[in-house]
């Protein structure tokens, strides 16, 4: 009998409570396949804070932009750390993301995954407009899809209702990594374009980052559990 697949499911510990990331952590972990460490709890923490989770497989949100030399400095500060999975933002351009990619690789067979944030998903059409870009959130996220990949980016972080488009435009290889995901019923809280998990997995997710549906729960166990039973 084969093993079953992981779940797909990256639970966002936002917070700034070590302690309360790791009992997050531990509740879920039967459950989920990967554990978010964003900003929020990075910058309060650094890295003992990180460790104090590090025997969970960690994806690292710090979505790092600056120049090429910079950003791969900092890629080359956290492999120590060894995250699965590191994102920048694919706005920095292609020198920036091949550093980052470049950076990566002297990690070796353990080097994380570069994933490039497109689109913010607490922005819109609207919001978009406001900064000059008048094309709309699916072009550009397109545009930024296909500029990293074609850098070396492992895969993207996109809003599910761009999934459909960048799975058809960019192939089965690339992971997409999609924020924004709310159970039906749920709220959407500061996000702009949500879906439902099953929605955005049908759509062609290959992970689905979920946070406050989860660990805003009474019960965040029995939440990613109830999660992950619907995409089965």
């Amino acid at each position: 009998m084969s093993a079953p697949d992981p779940s797909p499911i990256i639970v966002a510990l936002d917070t700034t409570d070590v302690e309360r990331a790791r009992a997050w952590a531990a509740a879920t972990a039967p459950h989920v396949g990967l554990f978010k460490v964003g900003l929020e709890y990075f910058l309060a923490n650094g890295a003992a804070g990180y460790r104090a989770i590090q025997g969970r497989p960690i994806f690292l949100d710090v979505k790092l932009h600056d120049i090429p030399n910079t950003v791969a400095g900092g890629i080359r500060a956290i492999l120590p750390l060894a995250p699965r999975m590191v994102t920048i933002h694919a706005s920095g351009g292609s020198a920036m993301i091949r550093a980052a990619r470049e950076a990566a690789e002297t990690a070796g067979a353990n080097r994380p995954m570069i994933l490039a944030v497109t689109v913010l998903t607490s922005l819109d059409d609207v919001s978009l407009a406001a900064m000059g870009l008048n094309d709309g959130a699916a072009a550009q996220v397109s545009r930024l899809g296909r500029l990293a990949v074609d850098a070396g980016a492992d895969g993207l972080v996109c809003s599910p209702l761009e999934v459909a488009t960048l799975r058809r435009e960019l192939g089965p290889a690339v992971t997409l990594v999609v924020p924004g995901i709310r159970p039906a019923g749920a709220s959407a809280g500061d996000q702009a374009r949500t879906m439902t998990p099953k929605e955005a997995m049908q759509a062609g997710a290959s992970w689905l980052v979920i946070g406050r549906p989860i660990t805003g729960a009474a019960d965040p166990a029995g939440a990613a559990a109830s999660i992950a039973a619907s995409l089965r």
